[in-house]
Formats: C-alpha cells, sequence, structure tokens
C-alpha cells in the first residue's frame, strides 16, 4: 500500500466531491484466466503493450491484456487474440473502486508517465503488483502538483519497480525519494521486430523461381493508390525490364478489383488466390489472399508500406518490414505510426516518397541490392533496439506471475 500523505490524502478528498456524477461502469466480462492491466499514456506505448501481450499470449495461453488508454486515443485501432480495451476513466476514488472490483488484474504495468493518483492508489490499496515502465523526467510529476509536494514521492512509492529510460531520470526519482533497488534504467519501451509467420516451402519454391530478378512489394494498399504505384513501376520497368511488383491489397475483399484493373491496363500478372505461380513473363503478382504477409516480405528487398499515400487511412507498421530484411518506403499519411516513422527515417531506414515521381526514383536507387541492404540493415539495428527492454518486461511479468500463481 502506497504510504499515507498529507497531499494524496487532500487530492483523495477532493476527488470524492461531486458525488451524483456516474460510477465507472462497462458491458465487457472479465475473461477467466490470467489478466493484466497495462495502461499507454501514447500510442506507442499502446503498440509496444500490445506486442508485449501478444508473446505472453504465446507462453500464457489463457492471459488477457486489459490495455486502458486516454480517451484521446479511443478510436486508434488496435488489434490482438488477447486483448480487451477500456477507456481508462476519470480519476476519483469511486472510479478507482469500481475499475479494480470488476477487473480484478494480477498485476500493472503503467508506461509513460500521466499518473492517476485515486486509480493508483486504489491499485496500491488492493495490494495489486505495479510497475512504472518507460518513466522519463518528464511524465513524473504534472505542473498541476505544486499544491501537492508530497504526493509523487507516496505514488512512486506504490510501483514494486521503475523502469526509466535513461540516468537523468534516475537523479529526478532519488530527489523524490525513490531508492536505487526499485529503479532500473532499461532504455525505451517501443514496439520493435517480431517476423511474420511464412510457409518455408513456398518461400523456397518462389526464391528459385524469381531467382536474381529485382522484387519490390506494395504492402496493404488502397484502391485510391494503385495510380500511383502502377505509373511508378511502369518509369521503373523501362530501365529494370525484369522488376517483377507484389501487389497486395489491404483488404482481401478487394482483390477482384485490383485483378480487373490490371486486367484492363494489360499486364501481366498472376493472382495467389488461384495458386499460379509467376512466370518470366509475369510484371505483377496479386498478392490477394490473407495471412501471407510474411511470405512477401521475405521476398522483396523494398516495402512500399501504403495506405498512406492518400489520406484518411494512417499508414502500416513499419516494424513488420523491418523485422524481415526489406527497406521501407512510405508516403505522408502515417498518423497511426507517426513516431515509429520518424525513428526509422531518421536512423536512415526509411525514406518518404508522395507520388508517382518520388515513388519511381526511389525504387530506382533502391533496386540497386547493396544500396536497398544498408537501409534494411539500419531498419533492423533500428527495430531491435528495444528488444531488451521487452525480454526484461516479460521476465518480470512472467515471474510476478509465476510468484503470485505459487501463493
Amino acid at each position: 500500500m502506497a504510504p499515507r500523505s498529507l497531499s494524496l490524502s487532500a487530492y483523495l478528498a477532493l476527488t470524492r466531491r461531486g458525488n451524483g456524477q456516474p460510477v465507472y461502469a462497462t458491458e465487457a466480462e472479465r475473461p477467466a484466466g490470467e489478466l493484466i492491466w497495462g495502461h499507454a499514456s501514447n500510442i506507442d506505448h499502446a503498440h509496444a503493450l500490445v506486442q508485449l501481450a501478444a508473446r505472453l499470449a504465446q507462453l500464457r495461453p489463457d492471459l488477457t491484456l486489459l490495455l486502458t488508454t486516454p480517451a484521446s486515443m479511443a478510436d486508434i485501432p488496435l488489434s490482438a487474440s488477447c486483448l480487451i480495451r477500456e477507456v481508462l476513466p476519470e480519476d476519483t476514488v469511486a472510479n478507482g473502486e469500481a475499475f479494480i472490483d470488476h477487473w480484478m488484474p494480477e498485476l500493472c504495468l503503467w508506461t509513460g508517465g500521466d499518473l492517476q493518483p485515486a486509480i493508483l492508489n486504489c491499485a496500491a490499496n488492493a495490494d495489486l503488483p505495479m510497475f512504472l515502465v518507460d518513466a522519463n523526467e518528464d511524465g513524473i510529476v504534472k505542473p498541476g502538483w505544486r499544491w501537492f509536494p508530497d504526493m509523487p514521492r507516496a505514488l512512486l512509492n506504490s510501483f514494486s519497480m521503475i523502469l526509466v529510460q535513461n540516468t537523468e531520470t534516475v537523479t529526478a526519482l532519488r530527489r523524490l525519494g525513490v531508492r536505487d533497488t526499485e529503479i532500473a534504467v532499461t532504455g525505451i519501451f517501443q514496439e520493435g521486430t517480431l517476423p511474420l509467420p511464412c510457409n518455408e516451402e513456398e518461400r523456397q519454391e518462389l526464391s528459385d523461381l524469381l531467382k536474381t530478378r529485382p522484387v519490390w512489394l506494395a504492402a496493404m494498399a488502397q484502391a485510391e493508390e494503385l495510380d500511383i504505384i502502377l505509373a511508378a513501376h511502369r518509369q521503373v520497368s523501362r530501365m529494370t525490364h525484369r522488376l517483377l511488383l507484389i501487389l497486395v491489397p489491404d483488404k482481401e475483399a478487394d482483390g477482384p478489383e485490383f485483378a480487373a484493373r490490371l486486367h484492363s491496363e494489360g499486364y501481366e500478372f498472376t493472382r495467389w488466390s488461384e495458386g499460379t505461380l509467376p512466370e518470366e513473363t509475369t510484371q505483377i503478382l496479386l498478392g490477394d489472399t490473407h495471412g501471407d504477409m510474411g511470405l512477401w516480405y521475405r521476398l522483396a528487398s523494398v516495402s512500399m508500406m501504403c495506405s498512406s499515400l492518400k489520406p484518411g487511412y494512417g499508414g502500416q507498421d513499419p516494424n513488420e518490414p523491418a523485422a524481415h530484411g526489406s527497406a521501407i518506403l512510405y508516403g505522408p499519411n502515417v498518423s497511426r505510426y507517426l513516431t515509429s516513422y520518424k525513428r526509422y527515417a531518421g536512423a536512415g531506414a526509411a525514406r518518404i516518397v508522395r507520388d508517382e515521381d518520388t515513388l519511381a526514383a526511389a525504387l530506382k536507387r533502391l533496386i540497386a541490392p547493396d544500396q536497398s541492404a544498408a537501409m534494411a540493415h539500419a531498419a533492423w539495428d533500428v527495430a531491435s533496439l528495444g528488444a531488451e527492454v521487452t525480454d526484461r518486461i516479460l521476465d518480470l511479468v512472467q515471474d510476478t506471475l509465476d510468484v503470485l500463481e505459487a501463493v
């Protein structure tokens, strides 16, 4: 239980006012099995928590992640078979008690900052093991807490362990009275590389068939983007006659529309859904099936991450091509993964394109094996930076759950 402080007591008293307001309630039921609660203060933490939960679910099949986010992130799409999403309720004692009583999580991973005193205090009162992950100096104390001088120390003492980004944060925590034994400098907690599954026999067969043909991928494309994709492919094919485009619609149901477009423009193409293999004269392989992205990333030296050339779609995850040794291109509309793309672009691991000409220019440069390999290597370096942090959190959660199970 968090040590009582006058500031925290005063804050909690303030949150008890306005008892006429609705108390937290949800129609979602608590699933059977282990439930861990992860709170994401931003979209990058949300993606990292979902990936962490997916790995945990492989080790503990009955595990579920309850992911809470601020209301501002409620509409951002996130998916995983082991995921339940909720908006974190307003920070009051009544909401905190109702939330904890309903979900009864085994433990809490609170990422970043934006600490909610009432809700966290209720979790501490329930003896919930809590870990503050990816803490940084800016997120520990809110400006409005100047009237509650000893509240940050009381809240931070509620956490069994605090994993911080850097040594500057350690200094800030020491000033607040946190002991060194409760702090670990781990680096940034971020979504990393998880290779997608792939049928190795199919990969080997296609690899042998394509041999030295240069291959690029337009991944998760929208119909609105076909003008740019096909025009760029035509441009580069004039210089590289054996160039093959693997074109993957964002939705499997769009396969017939894509096929009709390719047929109308006279392309030599094959449809993967029909079980046909590309021939020497094939210009485009239409990957119109679900679940084969791991195969396409492994075959393509360059991946254009679509749903980004036109507004309204938010882009696709750049960690996927990075995990498979493919150079990354992307359009200007990547709001869902903006921070990730900035990270890759800053390291020279991804390049933005905006239209037919810039896409064609990037492809002409990256078709050279040494150029695409250099970018792919840089992408792998960036994506693997967070692997050790994720592994450490994974072990921490596993050990905590094992102890709780043994009690």
